[in-house]
């Protein structure tokens, strides 16, 4: 697959004009703002020597986002009535939080749209960079402190896919991120993925990233190393792709950081983008290596930067004796508050923490060393972009990204007769992005163990595409919020689908082969041990409701699937199922951005609005005292 230069990419970015913001604000426009000040607000006096601040999840959304937090997010066995799975209300009592706040908004599904109206968005990259930055200074200096990036950064946008990850990069270096580990990352190809290692200013580590052995053996491999300057093969004994761990002197204090990728990602992600890198959970690995740190580097702290979900990072933090605190990932849980956990060995304390999504928050702790024994201080800030002004370098640099133009050099698909769309060639990537297509007619959203009404527009369109009984997409938790009677952008759309394997497909499926499936995804979402969950949401379903109990045994939560004319499915009938998102193989149909773009500008009325008839929400058994589901619009008993 061909790839865009990046030294090319950067030299055009230099090149661009450095004019008008690409976001801009007014300053604390509304009532609430009686009350505080942004300096109030976000004024953190820093305790102790060192100042740890964390973000992870970014999917690539350089600007200021709306993101709707779930109002289902299940939990069963331990994870029972435990953070993340405790949502809405509950979620605010648990942590102390205030009704009808800015916390509420931004840990919260609660009252969504009218908060939204009241507080503005959140993140962006020019508002996350000065909020950095007030934390630095207020640390002592930036020597006091490091930034830590828990992973799915490069992937997310238009503007990552077309850059293939370098937008994000450059976008880091100016951040300021210090240490970094990955999962979609890797969903590029490997020389993109090292290249952009390469530019990286940061440590990119991942303890359990091995090189297969036969690569190891392999000449293309060590070629492709060569080319990179080492980067691929950081220690052939022990197998290592990258540094597994990075000691950092922060305010005259010793701290490591090991990181931990996506253990799964080559069970989630297609294969055949890093056919020389293997992943896995390592924990008798991790156990060894945080030994081994305490012993040879004396460090006085031991964190772990992790992408493994928050209920697994919590097993580890039981199981992994040694580790003062992690910062996690992957599973997109704002939690204002740490969760305590007891080692099982030792019987010390683990801060196991996760910082959201889409730049909704920064998370920060201080951590004071007292008699060679840290003491750890924990707080997470929702990122209100109307209550931070934009820097000016950030703003600078994304104006200059989205003003560079498509051509043909862009790679959207695998299939190389589909890498680039005509029609989008000389435009602008702001040009492209910005396109108006249809007006919402309810609020847009994605995240949740079950429907979101983003889903059900991706599905439609599938549907139609191919004159299918039933559409599947995927339950990434990633995709930003549209509020009702906002223009839906061509930017929205790929906030939903960008990736680099997002080619459509139709099939043939028996109703039992169907059903199956829906088991299996099942189980990878409530299977009771974390360590057996993908850390994704349930797949989503147009054309068919179904019934499902998920407390129960796997081949065993499913019933009463039916069409949406009331048809039963039939184990032995086949059905048309159109999908996308495929890991094993590369599908023939038209990407899926595109058919999801043609779907709501065909379907809009005269007055603009998509109006969708029907939401495919499943019902749900054994479930209703679950703390972790609130305000479910389908059935529960």
């Amino acid at each position: 697959m061909p790839t865009m230069d990046r030294r090319t990419f950067l030299k055009l970015l230099a090149m661009g004009a450095t004019g008008a913001s690409v976001v801009s604000f007014p300053w604390l426009q509304h009532a609430y703002a009686e009350n505080f000040t942004p300096k109030d607000f976000y004024n953190v006096p820093k305790k102790g020597q060192m100042r740890i601040l964390h973000t992870t999840d970014l999917h690539a959304q350089l600007l200021p986002v709306y993101f709707r937090e779930p109002n289902v997010n299940l939990g069963f066995a331990d994870a029972f009535n435990r953070p993340p799975h405790i949502v809405g209300e509950k979620l605010l009592e648990t942590m102390q939080l205030p009704k009808d706040s800015i916390e509420s908004y931004a840990y919260t599904y609660l009252d969504f749209e009218e908060a939204a109206k009241k507080y503005g968005k959140m993140g962006g990259y020019a508002h996350i960079k000065t909020l950095l930055d007030m934390l630095r200074e207020q640390a002592g200096g930036v020597e006091n402190t490091v930034t830590l990036d828990g992973g799915d950064l490069w992937q997310g946008s238009g503007t990552s896919l077309w850059t293939r990850g370098v937008d994000m990069v450059e976008a880091s270096n100016i951040l300021g991120v210090n240490v970094m580990v990955g999962h979609w990352e890797f969903t590029y190809e490997e020389q993109e993925v090292l290249s952009n290692v390469a530019l990286f200013k940061g440590n990119f580590i991942g303890q359990n990233v091995r090189v297969k052995e036969d690569s190891l053996m392999d000449d293309n491999y060590a070629e492709l190393v060569d080319k990179n300057d080492g980067r691929g093969l950081f220690d052939e004994d022990a197998g290592y792709a990258f540094q597994p761990y990075v000691m950092k002197e922060i305010g005259g204090k010793r701290l490591a950081i090991i990181g931990q990728a996506f253990p799964r990602t080559a069970n989630a992600n297609p294969p055949e983008f890093f056919p020389d890198w293997s992943f896995g959970l390592r924990e008798d690995d991790m156990k060894a290596l945080v030994r081994k740190v305490r012993e040879e580097e004396k460090p006085d702290v031991v964190v772990m930067l992790s992408h493994n979900g928050m209920d697994v990072d919590i097993k580890m933090g039981e199981n992994i004796p040694g580790l003062d605190a992690v910062f996690g990932g992957h599973t997109h849980d704002g939690m204002p508050q740490p969760i305590p956990v007891k080692n099982k060995e030792t019987g010390k304390t683990c801060l196991v923490t996760n910082a959201g999504s889409n730049g909704k928050f920064v998370g920060v702790m201080d951590i004071d060393i007292q008699d060679g024994k840290p003491n750890l201080y924990y707080k997470m800030l929702p990122v209100i972009t109307n209550m931070l002004d934009a820097d000016p370098e950030m703003e600078a640099y994304l104006k200059q990204m989205r003003d560079t133009k498509y051509d043909e050099k862009i790679i959207e698909s695998r299939n190389p007769e589909r890498r680039y769309s005509k029609d989008r060639l000389g435009k602008t990537f702001k040009e492209i992005l910005e396109e108006k297509l249809a007006i919402a007619d309810r609020l847009l959203y994605r995240r949740g163990n079950f429907m979101g009404t983003w889903d059900q527009i991706l599905c439609n369109a599938l549907r139609e595409e191919y004159d299918a009984d039933i559409a599947l997409s995927a339950g990434v938790r990633w995709g930003t919020t549209t509020l009702k009677g906002d223009w839906i952008t061509m930017e929205d759309v790929m906030s939903q689908c960008s990736m680099t394997y997002a080619e459509t497909y139709v099939n043939e499926m028996t109703g039992k082969q169907l059903l199956n499936v829906l088991e299996q995804v099942a189980d990878n979402l409530f299977d009771p041990d974390p360590y057996l969950q993908s850390g994704g949401d349930m797949v989503r379903v147009g054309g068919m409701d179904y019934t499902i109990e998920p407390a129960k045994k796997l081949y065993e939560r499913i019933t009463d699937a039916r069409l949406d004319d009331g048809t039963p499915i039939d184990p032995k009938k086949t059905y048309k199922v159109a999908g996308w998102a495929v890991v094993n193989h590369t599908p023939d149909g038209r990407l899926m951005w595109d058919v999801v773009r043609d779907y709501i500008l065909k379907h809009k009325g005269e007055d603009n609005v998509l109006k969708l008839a029907k939401i495919n929400h499943p019902k749900l058994i054994g479930v209703a005292n679950n703390p972790g589901i609130a305000d479910y619009p389908g059935k529960v008993n």
